[in-house]
């Protein structure tokens, strides 16, 4: 009777439903220094528990994470957790200066956040300076228990995360770049789960190898944290089937070679080869390139290879598989923009029943933002020369044509605590206060003005905003992030945005929904979204939001 009743007592728990709002999860982030080898030359970086990459975190939709964040380093730290919605947590989005004073050496923070409708691949990275050129990592969130993928269920799961390596100090290298006024110096290597692979000097040891099985479905969750740069990524002889962008669900599509620009996250299916093909496939990136600037010309490789047969498996197998012969994949022209356009124009959201695509049809606002490069002046109190455009001016990147300026005390701090006066400006233009020719001739007057200006809207505002690339300094290609919410993109196009005619063209049914887009060089992307995100909250009713 007694083993009856534990039984009973047993298949109850057994019975006991998940939690409906899911679970908390905890974890502990360490930013320390590492010393860490490539391409033979070993420097001491800010890691995350030592590693680099950092550690892949790991939730469902619905559960609330709490992530202690501890700095042992020199520098400030903030950690930005790259498209969470951060529903009614602004605070735990991470820009150091913006929603949160940085962490000081030696002091915590715990970033506290629930996942709120959302599944996928995102990332985390810091949010301070250059040092998310090694403080970065997979942050993984899958579906509620319960919930099946919107297509067949992987044979195994694999986060590839695209970045770069560079042999010198890379706060040495912005440092130097914002004093000067000239462009970065690039990186050394791009790299795969921090690997740069066998195409780099000294670094066959250091590339990362994708073990699969013959007639198996593979997810790859791919990451571009690289710190600028666009990158083309393709399989040699096979094809991957897209599937998902920015943790959104998208309509299926098959494709040799995929382009993710820097932030975005792309989850493709990889369908291996029915047998064993006696070979292994190199897995390349390099650089998508529209601007006049130097940029990394190099390529990153792994290499997939096949578990060999059972009779061939002992001793010898990674002696064989050594002697394989070894194919590469054919990557777009390092311009491409042909390829860079049909690429985008494929991405649709999935807008099924269980994953509608929610566009805002009717607009409350609109707003056309130029970006691009101008200039500053050198400054002339030290006797400076700059390396810049000319050695009297500095480059400048700006929106409508005004340069950020970081200010010295946290914006929602701010806002939140009603002392933002002297703080920032809550006027920033709806459009370009002098409009010109974006992308024709320039103009003669390069110079931008400097500010620290914010967009101020009532919640549950439904946006359109146009974003113009400009032709100043030279058209290019401009990713483009959005804290706190995802946004539709409802259209792109080349030359200067026509407000009468190309919102005819834009797609209100299944545009892509993400949060990083990519401005085509010389051209224009026009977005929505709803303001539902406030940056001040009231206990009574949501009042304004901070943009």
């Amino acid at each position: 009777m007694a083993l009856q009743l534990l039984l009973a007592v047993f298949s109850c728990v057994l019975l006991l439903p998940q939690p409906a709002f899911g679970i908390t999860r905890h974890y502990t982030l360490e930013i320390k220094m590492q010393n860490v080898t490539r391409l033979c030359h070993t420097k001491s970086l800010v890691s995350v528990n030592g590693q680099f990459p950092g550690p892949k975190l790991i939730a469902r939709e619905g559960d609330q994470v709490l992530i202690k964040v501890v700095n042992q380093v020199p520098n400030n730290i903030s950690l930005h957790w790259h498209g969470i919605r951060q529903l009614r947590s602004g605070w735990a989005d991470g820009p150091a200066y913006i929603t949160q004073c940085p962490i000081q050496t030696g002091q915590s923070y715990v970033y506290n956040y629930t996942i709120v409708g959302q599944r996928g691949t995102l990332w985390y990275h810091a949010h301070i300076s250059w040092l998310r050129s090694t403080v970065y990592g997979p942050l993984i969130i899958l579906p509620k228990r319960g919930v099946p993928y919107p297509f067949a269920k992987p044979h195994k799961e694999v986060p590839m995360i695209f970045g770069e390596w560079f042999n010198a100090d890379t706060e040495a290298i912005i440092r130097q770049a914002t004093q000067t006024g000239g462009g970065p110096n690039v990186s050394d290597a791009y790299t795969i789960n921090g690997l740069p692979g066998p195409l780099y000097n000294c670094s066959a040891k250091d590339t990362f190898r994708l073990r699969v099985k013959p007639g198996k479905t593979y997810l790859l969750r791919l990451i571009n944290a690289a710190l600028n740069d666009e990158l083309f990524f393709s399989i040699a002889n096979h094809t991957v089937t897209v599937v998902e962008a920015d943790a959104i669900y998208v309509k299926p599509f098959e494709t040799e070679t995929i382009l993710i620009a820097p932030g975005q996250t792309t989850n493709v299916l990889l369908k291996t080869k029915s047998s064993y093909p006696s070979a292994s496939f190199f897995m390349t990136a390099r650089p998508y390139v529209t601007g006049q600037g130097t940029f990394d010309n190099s390529t990153v490789a792994g290499i997939l290879e096949y578990e060999p047969p059972k009779q061939t498996k002992g001793a010898h197998s990674r002696t064989s598989i050594k002697n394989l012969q070894l194919f590469k994949p054919i990557l777009p022209a390092l311009n491409d923009t042909n390829f860079a356009t049909k690429f985008s124009n494929k991405l649709r959201s999935l807008n099924s029943k269980n994953f509608p695509a929610n566009v805002p049809l009717n607009v409350d606002r609109k707003f056309f933002f130029t970006v691009g490069l101008g200039t500053n002046p050198c400054n002339h109190k030290n006797n400076q020369t700059c390396q810049g455009p000319t050695n009297t001016t500095m480059f400048a990147a700006s929106i409508s044509n005004i340069s950020f300026t970081m200010p010295t005390k946290a914006l929602l701090q701010s806002h939140y605590s009603g002392q933002s006066h002297g703080v920032y400006s809550p006027k920033f233009p709806w459009s370009p206060i002098v409009p010109f020719n974006y992308t024709g001739t320039p103009p003669n007057n390069t110079m931008v003005s400097n500010g620290t200006n914010l967009m101020v809207l009532p919640y549950n505002t439904s946006v359109e905003l146009v974003m113009q690339d400009t032709s100043i300094l030279g058209a290019e290609s401009h990713p483009l992030h959005l804290h706190g919410f995802n946004f539709f993109v409802v259209g792109q196009g080349f030359g200067n945005f026509d407000p009468n005619k190309d919102p005819r063209n834009f797609n209100l049914v299944d545009p892509i929904e993400r949060n990083t887009v990519g401005v085509p060089s010389g051209g224009w992307a026009a977005i929505r979204f709803l303001a539902d995100n406030p940056g001040k909250r009231n206990t009574n009713k949501p009042t304004k939001a901070l943009y």
